[in-house]
């Protein structure tokens, strides 16, 4: 039987069909004739050899009608359906196939443009954040893909919410296959489908079927084209590898019932529609496409067998035997060392971690009243609440646009309302980096109805004769992750490595060994969650930029890796329910805080109920907390002072943005100033809850802009210190008893989750998981470890802590040991820093019995940061 390859040479002398030729020649009645360039292209198709199967396939500079011809010449046995492949070169004709075959596609909607680049037919309105053709509108991040299928610059478009701009994938050149752009305005020529984004958490799976003498379904798994300019550095070979993985027998099944007539042509369109999209699933018999089974050489044993066994049932049945792909292998489950010295297989890493080190956190607010941002309001509220907040670019450009003009106002001797210092200060927010990028400002306005109050305004000769609509107005910005606290985040992904199986303790010079070996064979099931704030979620695209060796910018990290839709957020930002009982806490805080004593054993009774060793060892320091705070309030003083003199001395620019972060010297006096203003209370009292703001502040600028040269500032840390480490951990309650009850309900939804995260450790309803029976180049094909990591900000580790550390895991602290001396570790930490992390490791020993005791293990670490 000959078989002919019809095909450009630089498909059929490619690696993977020199690999699949080689093993087909080895068949004693099988010859293969392949057709050289020079016979394709330079010959009559009468000349072309003859052949009794025919494979041949299209890419570019291929002549398909001459093969068309030859096939109707010469009438072979043709696997693949020649004519079908012009329907590939056009994604549009590619989806009406679709439908017709009931095969589920992402959303999409053809946008088609003339050559000026004008919509045909159709509206097309594109804003910051979405696009709309016709009636179909399109929320980043949203997919455009050219229509022509030979096209392959797909991108990506990100939402300005995790930073904007857009990855732009291509052919693959080198170890890359897309690179990412901060553009974010979609192409303005050329004719395009676009699509919603299908989060996969990374991983592109393709799924090959085949229809010999019963179903045969194989898929194997890649990482996604659109992490392509993040590879692997610790193996080039692992980035560009790919694993054969068990399909979810749910959808298998599903697939099969929807299995049109024109099995083989859906299935090439499938393959070639979805080949660049992220989150792909990919069907295909094309036997070209067997080069997607690169360094798999057990792949290329199947499948010279699948082909063979097609052609032989076509054309010689009499030699035709059904060959049997699935062969048993032997299961490995190497075992790994835990802590108290046993050897049991890792099933389980779950890991709950602070944000890295961030800005100072700040507010303005300030009441308004003109026209412009009473429209601003009611324009933006289309549900009529008393609450709005603006956070696109788009908004806060809006806002900017009218403090400009009430501003120019002002200076041509307009009198108004606003405060033009509170007005000043708010323009100078807004124009912080020279562009809305991100997420790291936003603005609250709540509406107070009709007031006449006295102005909140310089302006004496502001006076109103009515009662006017007014707004609160709340500008908060600041708590921005920093380069510090990116660097912390990525440094700590690659130390988590080590604790996997083959870390061995190190997590720089192992490449293709341990976690990555893991993950990129697809063993690893790996999930990252975050909450709502910008800096939890860059910490946790930084964290999984190292943990994964993976290059290039946050941005696509963030928007393919980290959750944070509404469930998550829900489950990792602070309740309603919790803020009540802290705030209840926070003012008995205050009422202890504030007497001008020294601590008394029944001030301490009442203030550390808890007997914390830290706790305790703070009071001590602090002795009389009026003292302390009047102290530490003469010290914000001098601080602001100093600031204030080396603007007026003009040493520095205080508009220059020369500080860390960019802030400038005229922003961090502002910071100063109003703790200055605001920490001072009537009578001789103080605002307990800003001294976790002063101690952030001072630590800061102690940490950052250390070449100030200020004065005085390592004794005031220490101050702010002594009174933090007793006000921030006791917010969160005061007895145990409290603790618990805060805990419960900040966090009780992650405490189930975590939950449920142990007890499902090892089913196997992930989507990717690799096949051991096709895994001979993977030594332990049977390890599987699932991993999930939760990024939250201080308050839920604190709460997480409490409820470990209070829950009454053991009705006595005394009745295990080991316990004890874990809760006493506790108990000297007075502080929950950047990066402080807990991390639950569930391990099984599948020797035991199932209901022994001895089967599963569980170790929690904890680490301050």
């Amino acid at each position: 039987i000959k078989i002919g390859i019809c095909a450009m040479n630089k498909k059929t002398k490619s690696t993977p069909m020199q690999e699949i030729l080689s093993r087909i020649m080895r068949f004693e009645f099988v010859d293969v004739v392949v057709f050289s360039d020079d016979m394709i292209l330079n010959h009559q198709v009468e000349e072309w050899p003859l052949c009794d199967a025919l494979i041949s396939f299209y890419s570019s500079g291929f002549p398909l009608d001459k093969a068309i011809e030859y096939s109707k010449l010469r009438n072979p046995f043709v696997l693949n359906d020649l004519e079908m492949q012009y329907t590939l070169l056009d994604r549009c004709a590619v989806y009406e196939l679709l439908k017709e075959g009931n095969i589920e596609t992402p959303r999409y909607a053809i946008l088609m443009r003339d050559e000026d680049g004008n919509p045909i037919d159709t509206n097309f309105v594109e804003l910051e954040d979405s696009i709309q053709i016709g009636n179909v509108v399109f929320q980043k991040p949203f997919v455009e893909k050219p229509v022509d299928a030979e096209d392959h610059n797909v991108f990506i478009y990100y939402p300005s919410s995790a930073g904007g701009g857009s990855q732009r994938l291509f052919r693959k050149v080198g170890s890359r296959s897309s690179v990412y752009s901060a553009e974010s305005c979609v192409r303005k020529f050329g004719s395009y489908i676009y699509e919603d984004f299908v989060p996969t958490d990374g991983t592109d799976v393709k799924v090959c079927y085949h229809d010999i003498h019963s179903w045969l379904v194989h898929t194997v798994a890649v990482i996604s084209p659109a992490l392509g300019g993040s590879k692997l550095r610790a193996s080039a070979q692992a980035r560009n590898s790919r694993s054969p993985v068990k399909h979810n027998s749910h959808n298998e099944k599903k697939l099969k019932l929807k299995r049109p007539k024109q099995l083989q042509e859906i299935l090439d369109i499938v393959r070639d529609l979805l080949e660049e999209h992220q989150a792909g699933v990919t069907m295909f018999e094309n036997p070209n496409k067997l080069r997607q089974l690169k360094n798999v050489l057990e792949m290329y044993v199947e499948y010279c067998n699948v082909l063979v066994s097609r052609i032989l049932q076509e054309l010689a049945p009499q030699l035709y035997k059904p060959y049997n792909l699935l062969e048993e292998s032997s299961e490995d489950r190497p075992i790994t060392d835990t802590l108290n010295g046993t050897m049991m297989e890792l099933r389980c890493v779950i890991g709950i971690i602070r944000h890295g080190d961030r800005t100072p956190k700040q507010k303005l607010k300030m009441e308004i009243r003109h026209p412009r941002f009473i429209q601003l309001f009611k324009r933006h509220n289309s549900h009529n609440e008393k609450k709005l907040k603006l956070k696109r670019p788009k908004q806060l450009q809006e806002i900017l646009d009218i403090v400009r003009d009430l501003l120019e106002e002002h200076h041509a001797g307009v009198t108004m309302f606003e405060n033009p210092n509170k007005l000043r200060q708010l323009k100078n927010v807004l124009e912080m980096y020279g562009h809305f990028s991100g997420i790291n400002r936003k603005i609250q306005l709540k509406y107070l109805g009709f007031v006449k109050d006295t102005p909140d305004s310089s302006e004496k000769a502001y006076k109103s004769s009515k009662d006017e609509e007014a707004i609160l107005l709340i500008m908060k910005w600041g708590g921005e992750l920093t380069a510090t606290g990116k660097i912390q985040a990525e440094e700590l992904g690659r130390a988590f490595r080590c604790m996997y199986p083959g870390g061995q303790g190190e997590y720089s010079n192992l490449p293709g060994c341990g976690l990555l070996r893991l993950h990129s064979t697809y063993r690893h099931d790996l999930k990252i969650y975050a909450s709502d704030e910008g800096r939890v979620q860059m910490t946790a695209a930084a964290f999984a930029k190292g943990f994964l060796a993976l290059e290039g910018e946050l941005t696509p990290i963030l928007v393919h890796l980290v959750r944070s839709d509404k469930n998550t957020t829900e489950m990792l930002d602070t309740s309603d329910q919790a803020t009540k009982l802290m705030t209840r806490v926070k003012q008995r805080l205050h009422e202890i805080l504030s007497q001008d004593k020294k601590f008394t054993d029944e001030d301490i009774s009442k203030l550390a109920p808890t007997k914390s060793a830290s706790l305790i060892e703070a009071i001590k320091k602090v002795q009389n907390p009026r003292e302390m705070c009047a102290k530490l309030a003469n010290m914000v003083h001098d601080l602001t002072e100093q600031l204030k003199d080396m603007i007026n001395q003009k040493k520095y620019d205080p508009r220059d943005p020369f500080l860390y972060h960019d802030d400038t010297l005229e922003l961090m006096t502002h910071r100063w100033i109003k703790l200055d203003k605001d920490f001072r209370l009537k009578h001789g009292m103080y605002d307990i809850s800003l001294i976790p703001d002063i101690y952030d502040g001072i630590k800061y600028d102690l940490q950052h802009n250390n070449q100030l040269g200020l004065k005085n500032t390592t004794e005031m840390y220490n101050v702010a210190k002594a009174l933090a480490d007793i006000v921030i951990p006791q917010e969160y309650g005061l007895s145990a008893e409290e603790k618990v009850k805060i805990a419960r309900k900040m966090c009780i939804r992650l405490l189930r989750k975590i939950q449920g995260d142990l007890k499902h450790a090892d089913t196997e309803d992930t989507h990717t998981r690799l096949n051991p029976e096709y895994s001979q180049s993977v030594i332990t094909p049977h390890r599987h470890v699932r991993t999930r990591l939760y990024f939250t900000s201080e308050s839920h580790v604190h709460s997480i802590i409490n409820a470990l550390r209070y829950g009454k895991m053991f009705e006595s602290e005394n009745q295990d040991a080991q316990w004890k001396r874990a809760i006493d570790f506790l108990s000297e930490i007075p502080e929950l820093h950047y990066m402080t992390q807990i991390v639950l490791m569930l391990y099984e020993d599948p020797t035991a019995d199932l209901q022994s005791d001895n089967r599963f293990h569980i170790e929690l670490h904890f680490s301050s940061g």
